[in-house]
């Protein structure tokens, strides 16, 4: 299922959830309009849920590519397409479900030990991240066997 701000279409084997079986949870950024341009602001612990410690970017991904493809044990993320679209698709080790960010005023939201993947780069597209931790390799799983026993360990 791709979820497109707040809708959602299915595709192929992935599952219709129900709001509170959410993966991600979308996060709405003010957006100030103006006729010289709009801005758009996201600002820790109002409407960042958590204290930013790091912020990165990723950008100039070439077609076909894909990202991620990890999980973190304790760092929550908000991820925003302040340039062009991609696909975001979660996964918790039973149910996967993919968001299409393509709103620099639209964020998602993902918690821990969630599987990440980005996928489905637009030409231009550039991925904003704000992250609760600062860089740690102690705090990814980037095996999804790992993955899985993580989460079934942490139940």
């Amino acid at each position: 299922m791709i979820q497109q701000l707040g809708m959602t279409q299915q595709r192929g084997m992935e599952q219709q959830h129900s709001m509170n079986q959410q993966l991600g949870q979308w996060i709405e950024l003010p957006k100030i309009a103006d006729p010289r341009g709009n801005l758009t602001v996201a600002e820790q612990m109002k409407n960042v849920p958590f204290n930013i410690s790091r912020v990165y970017w990723t950008y100039d991904i070439p077609g076909g590519a894909h990202r991620c493809g990890h999980a973190h044990k304790h760092c929550r993320e908000v991820i925003i397409a302040v340039s062009g679209s991609f696909t975001v698709t979660l996964d918790d080790g039973k149910h996967r479900q993919s968001y299409m960010l393509n709103l620099p005023n639209k964020a998602l939201f993902v918690d821990t030990g969630i599987w990440r993947t980005l996928e489905n780069f637009s030409s231009g597209a550039v991925c904003l991240v704000l992250a609760e931790n600062s860089f740690d390799e102690s705090d990814y799983i980037r095996d999804y066997s790992s993955f899985l026993k993580f989460i079934s360990c942490s139940k």
